[in-house]
């Protein structure tokens, strides 16, 4: 029992944290019709399409097939670098940074074994954390990029293109450094490389079931754009599902949204606890982007956008720095410990080398768009 304990807190320790904090605010502020307002549904039920959607997409090959085709007549070292992270940076904005790593961590450490032991020695690292800071930028551009941006998003009450206006700039910055990086990084491999892929990937389920799943997918757009109500996308979703393909209903991440459900009872009892509330808003208030990156290093980003989003009407401001936040420790944003644990999975010799060189490009990258945010933000 005490084992099965001590793995639930290893597997699920941001759950388990918000479970936690649910159950001693429950002790405070006793459960009540109240309650009931904590959650916000709509998140709760665009969240869990966008993740049926993917997982369905990943499944069916599209991506790595998407990926052997760029790959298919790469020649130059720089040339493979820049197609493997900036898939990461631009699939992202889509199919969110987990997917993102997912996806294509694994996908590129078989395409450097098939280059060989020294491309794989002087690739792995520097390849693998890049796409990984690649992800986690990417993915801030949209709302359905990651999980925090989807809330505040709905929260806020912006409009679509407000809130890519928002971010545009800072997307745009982390593009020019992550070329600028993976180009110097480029010139340090010696080194011919040649790919060639065995066989094509094959789509599972054909191009049936992926029409099936770009239908649902656009449906979750419509809803994110607020178009069409979440609850027509909840049912549609589940339908199709539940005809095409009932294994992905396995494969959603329901921790994840327990994990929200927790945040929300916890925010919502503390925000009726005026000792607190007060307390809170008097450290945020003024100092989101700064409170929302400082946050993110301790508990990842995206329960500190649940946390701080109680106590600030500056939900815009907010949204940059959890965003900004991903970046720095490993924990900073849960989609970098996917890289983590696949690169472990190849080559535990590798762990050290790893975690040096995510922590140097990480706090780099960091510094240089916190002082870009910080900078516009004297402007403005």
């Amino acid at each position: 029992m005490k084992e099965k304990i001590i793995r639930l807190l290893k597997q699920e320790t941001v759950l388990c944290a918000a479970s936690g904090l649910a159950i001693v605010s429950a002790l405070l502020v006793h459960p009540d019709r109240e309650y009931i307002g904590y959650v916000d549904f709509r998140t709760l039920a665009i969240l869990f399409c966008l993740m049926s959607v993917m997982a369905g997409l990943q499944k069916s090959g599209v991506f790595q097939s998407v990926a052997q085709a760029l790959l298919s007549r790469v020649s130059q070292v720089w040339q493979l670098v820049l197609i493997l992270v900036l898939l990461c940076f631009f699939s992202s904005m889509l199919v969110t940074n987990d997917v993102a790593l997912i996806t294509f961590v694994p996908f590129t450490l078989v395409v450097l074994n098939m280059l060989g032991p020294e491309a794989k020695r002087q690739l792995a690292v520097p390849v693998v954390v890049l796409q990984t800071v690649a992800a986690n930028l990417g993915s801030m551009l949209t709302p359905i990029g990651n999980p925090q941006n989807l809330y505040l998003y709905g929260k806020a009450g912006l409009s679509l293109k407000a809130f890519i206006l928002l971010m545009l700039p800072y997307a745009s910055a982390a593009l020019l450094a992550i070329l600028v990086w993976c180009l110097l990084q480029s010139r340090a491999y010696r080194g011919a490389i040649q790919i060639s892929f065995p066989e094509r990937v094959e789509l599972f389920g054909g191009g049936g079931r992926l029409a099936v799943y770009g239908v649902l997918f656009g449906l979750d757009l419509l809803t994110v754009a607020r178009v069409i109500p979440c609850g027509v996308s909840l049912g549609v979703t589940v339908a199709a599902l539940l005809l095409v393909d009932r294994d992905i209903f396995l494969r959603v991440d329901y921790s994840l949204l327990l994990t929200f459900v927790g945040f929300f009872v916890f925010i919502g009892n503390i925000g009726r606890l005026p000792v607190f509330s007060q307390m809170l808003q008097r450290v945020v208030s003024g100092n989101e982007i700064l409170a929302g990156v400082a946050a993110s290093q301790i508990i990842s980003n995206v329960p500190a956008a649940l946390l701080l989003s109680g106590f600030t009407e500056n939900l815009p401001a907010l949204v940059i720095g959890v965003n900004l936040g991903g970046l720095g420790t490993l924990i900073a944003s849960m989609a970098s410990l996917i890289s983590y644990k696949l690169i472990v999975r190849e080559d535990g010799g590798m762990k050290g080398a790893y975690f040096r060189y995510f922590t140097a490009a990480n706090v780099s990258f960091l510094i240089i768009l916190l002082a870009f945010a910080l900078f516009l933000g004297a402007k403005a």
